[in-house]
């Protein structure tokens, strides 16, 4: 970690990076076990899948509404223990011969609560830890330690499974998640100014109100959501398409989705160049322009079948939209009220989210009624929406970060 970031965020930063390891750690190793252990086929998988989904649509706003309510340390404290807790009692039911798809499912959707806790919140301590010409510094730190456990965590649940049995992903990710917790304590809050009591509705209705209404804050919310749509009609056609159009086998169908890891790190590491070398409206722009770059890459594989086009395709993905993951967050830390921030991070989250299932949902009915080669062509005008969206928004004019709300 950098010495030119505070102490205090240091904390933070290595608190993220054991939080972010356990979770992909477990969220590779539960769907292992639940083949491996108890013989599940691809309906329980699909079920846990989507019982783990399901907190960031039922829980974010709540969880932005107590963010802004609480302190944002205490919050993280809760969440990454409760996550802790469902990785112990996974383990203990697994040691004692007592797991079963139904428990997989409960603790999975407890874990994913906390996931969402601090998802939430750790965005919005970031302004009160770091200064302000500080902040896309330290949220390329929080998401390079996304990128590389994401990364790294589906390899490692993997290898640990086939060397030292199923247990062995759960203790790591239980060591980690709770060594999470031990840092966040570690880690000194400045208090807030306690905002007056109000019914939550009205908290969270104000919330949403404030990013709809936000010349700023809209395009970016409309944006992710077409990414996000787009993204999954992709992901629903991508590996039959790879099969059965571009001839790819198993290994090589792996090796073009790792690839999107790679570019989530480079594109993390790259950041802060982008930022200091572009007006900051710019720098927000490179991310979704960057998307249609990566997916008229993917669609040239119509014209010409290439693993390599593949590979570059993902590798683009990662890197492109990882940069616009960066500039937004700092864009929307800037421009929304400290008392608002969680409520601010939550809509984001929950749009964001929201739109997947509808991504996924799209991508499944035009593959089936046209081929893979439809998903491909569609999530490509998906794609330049995004980025026509961004582009004709007033972000294009920024030279530099916006002052502060108060």
């Amino acid at each position: 970690m950098p010495t030119s970031l505070p102490r205090p965020f240091l904390n933070l930063a290595w608190s993220n990076l054991a939080a972010q390891s356990a979770e992909q750690l477990s969220l590779a190793a539960v769907p292992l076990v639940a083949v491996l252990a108890l013989g599940a086929g691809p309906g329980e998988i699909g079920f846990l899948a989507a019982v783990q989904t399901l907190p960031f649509l039922l829980v974010s706003m709540p969880m932005g509404l107590l963010a802004d309510r609480m302190s944002r340390r205490r919050l993280m404290v809760w969440a990454e223990g409760l996550r802790a807790v469902s990785l112990l009692m996974l383990l203990a039911m697994m040691l004692t011969s007592k797991l079963g798809i139904g428990w997989l499912a409960v603790l999975g959707f407890l874990g994913a609560v906390g996931t969402v806790g601090f998802s939430v919140a750790a965005p919005a301590l970031v302004p009160a830890l770091v200064p302000r010409e500080a902040l896309a510094a330290a949220n390329g730190r929080l998401e390079l330690a996304r990128s590389v456990a994401f990364t790294a965590g589906p390899a490692l649940a993997g290898a640990l499974v086939a060397w030292a049995g199923a247990s062995a992903a759960f203790v790591l990710a239980a060591v980690l998640s709770v060594s999470a917790v031990c840092l966040l304590l570690r880690l000194e809050e400045a208090p807030r100014a306690s905002a007056p009591r109000r019914h939550p509705l009205l908290d969270v209705k104000d919330g949403a109100r404030f990013v709809w209404q936000h010349e700023l804050l809209r395009p970016m919310l409309m944006t992710g959501a077409v990414f996000n749509i787009a993204w999954f009609v992709l992901q629903a056609g991508y590996v039959p398409y790879a099969v059965r159009v571009l001839g790819l086998g198993a290994q090589a169908v792996g090796f073009t989705l790792a690839m999107y890891g790679a570019g989530m790190v480079a594109g993390a590491l790259l950041t802060s160049r982008v930022v200091a070398r572009l007006p900051f409206g710019r720098a927000i722009q490179v991310g979704p322009a960057v998307a249609v770059a990566a997916a008229a890459v993917m669609a040239a594989t119509l014209a010409v079948p290439s693993a390599a086009l593949a590979a570059l395709s993902f590798f683009l993905f990662g890197a492109g939209p990882m940069v616009w993951v960066i500039t937004s967050t700092t864009l929307r830390q800037s421009v929304a009220p400290s008392a608002m921030l969680g409520r601010v991070s939550a809509v984001f989250l929950t749009v964001n989210m929201g739109a997947r299932p509808i991504g996924a949902a799209l991508g499944g009915v035009v593959g089936a009624a046209w081929g893979e080669p439809a998903c491909l062509l569609l999530a490509l005008a998906g794609f330049a929406l995004q980025a026509a969206i961004i582009f004709g928004s007033r972000i294009a004019g920024l030279r530099r970060l916006p002052v502060p709300a108060v």
